[in-house]
């Protein structure tokens, strides 16, 4: 579909070029977000949890776990790349590639998604973790049944800002060797002058992120009825 509609606009070897930088973008970031979910999705309800006051205060934990997350989000993303090539080779053989740019892309990405689960963990009414402690709830069943759910749709929005964040760090990935739409871009649309190879990245990209943002905020009120119609059923 998307070759059709192109194919009056850009040469065929550039197209094939197009399409092939745009499965690598795509494989990044979906395997990138996926991994991100899984460990920022923990991370972020423990920021919360183990906070004084909290269902499983512990200070050590909370002050190690929330200083790793800021220095790996303060750290730029180029700067990071380079930083864990050793790294990188290490997990999967190699620095440069769709495979290794997942690897910087993970590792960037997870700390942004723990914040953003612990700003919607956060925004759970205490009268509803206080019931469930009344009522002999254990702490994993208050993660699970009260914190996760009442949460959900921030954490969705959340993941939204996270992909989109996502697309943007797999641009600056193919600077660095890492293919993708980045490296198609700095390759013919700059390297070689060619304005209309940029422009179609930059269109590809713009697609991408509105596609992302429709999705996900179509996902967050869908969740959100959800959640307000399971409030409203009597007890």
């Amino acid at each position: 579909m998307l070759s059709e509609l192109l194919a009056p606009f850009i040469a065929p070897a550039l197209l094939n070029i197009l399409l092939v930088s745009l499965q690598q973008t795509l494989a990044m970031v979906s395997v990138a977000a996926v991994i991100s979910a899984l460990l920022g999705l923990p991370l972020g309800v423990l920021l919360v949890v183990t906070e004084r006051g909290h269902i499983l205060p512990h200070r050590l934990l909370h002050r190690s776990v929330g200083t790793v997350v800021n220095l790996i989000r303060s750290t730029p993303f180029i700067i990071l790349m380079v930083s864990i090539i050793p790294l990188t080779r290490l997990l999967v053989g190699t620095t440069v590639g769709t495979t290794a740019a997942i690897v910087p892309l993970t590792i960037a990405i997870t700390p942004l998604f723990a914040r953003l689960v612990e700003a919607a963990v956060r925004e759970v009414d205490r009268g509803l973790i206080d019931a469930a402690l009344a009522m002999g709830g254990s702490p994993w069943q208050i993660i699970r049944k009260v914190l996760v759910p009442e949460a959900l749709p921030g954490i969705v929005a959340g993941l939204t800002v996270t992909l989109v964040s996502l697309i943007g760090y797999s641009t600056m990935a193919g600077v660095v060797g890492g293919g993708g739409l980045g490296d198609l871009g700095i390759r013919f649309g700059y390297q070689r002058f060619m304005p209309e190879v940029m422009l179609m990245v930059i269109v590809v990209l713009v697609v991408m992120v509105q596609s992302v943002q429709f999705v996900g905020d179509r996902a967050a009120r869908a969740v959100n009825h959800r959640l307000q119609r399971r409030r409203q059923q009597p007890v």
